[in-house]
C-alpha cells in the first residue's frame, strides 16, 4: 500500500513539474508577437511651430518646432486646412504657423493633417487701432442732477 502511494504521489510531482515548464515557454513566446504588432504599428506625432522651408517639388515641408526642426513629406491622403478651408501645399508659405500630426515610419515622416493658423496681426497694424481711437474726442461725462433735499 505504501509503494502505490509513493507511484501516486511521484507521478503528481512529475505532471506538476512538466506543467510548470510548458507555462513557462508559452509565456516566452508571447512577448515576441507584441514585439512584432508594435513595429508596424506606427504611433501619431504632432509638432507645432512656425513654416521653415517648403518645397513643393518634393513634397515636403519644414516645421522649427520646440525640440528642433522637423521635415515631413505631403501626400495626396494629406488634408491641408485654414479654418474650414481646403487648402493645397502650395498655399503654405514660410513663415506661416501651423500643427502638423504626422506618423513616423521606416524612418520617414508623412503628414496626415496640417491645420494652419491664423497669422496675428502686424505690428504696424495694431499700432494704427491703437492710434484710432486716441484721436476720437473723448464724451463729456453725465451732468449730475441736484438731489432733492430729504432722506
Amino acid at each position: 500500500m505504501k509503494k502505490a502511494i509513493a507511484i501516486v504521489i511521484s507521478l503528481l510531482f512529475v505532471f506538476a513539474i512538466t506543467s510548470v515548464t510548458f507555462a513557462a515557454e508559452a509565456k516566452k513566446e508571447a512577448p515576441v508577437k507584441e514585439e512584432k504588432k508594435v513595429e508596424k504599428k506606427a504611433s501619431p506625432k504632432q509638432v507645432t511651430g512656425e513654416v521653415a522651408a517648403v518645397d513643393a517639388k518634393a513634397n515636403t515641408l519644414t516645421v522649427k518646432g520646440k525640440k528642433g526642426d522637423v521635415t515631413v513629406s505631403v501626400d495626396d491622403k494629406t488634408k491641408i486646412m485654414a479654418g474650414k478651408d481646403k487648402k493645397a501645399l502650395a498655399d503654405v508659405k514660410a513663415g506661416d504657423k501651423v500643427t502638423v500630426k504626422y506618423v513616423e515610419a521606416d524612418g520617414k515622416n508623412t503628414a496626415k493633417h496640417v491645420e494652419i493658423k491664423a497669422a496675428p496681426a502686424k505690428k504696424e497694424e495694431k499700432k494704427a487701432e491703437k492710434a484710432a481711437p486716441a484721436a476720437a474726442p473723448a464724451a463729456k461725462p453725465a451732468e449730475k442732477k441736484p438731489k432733492a433735499a430729504g432722506y
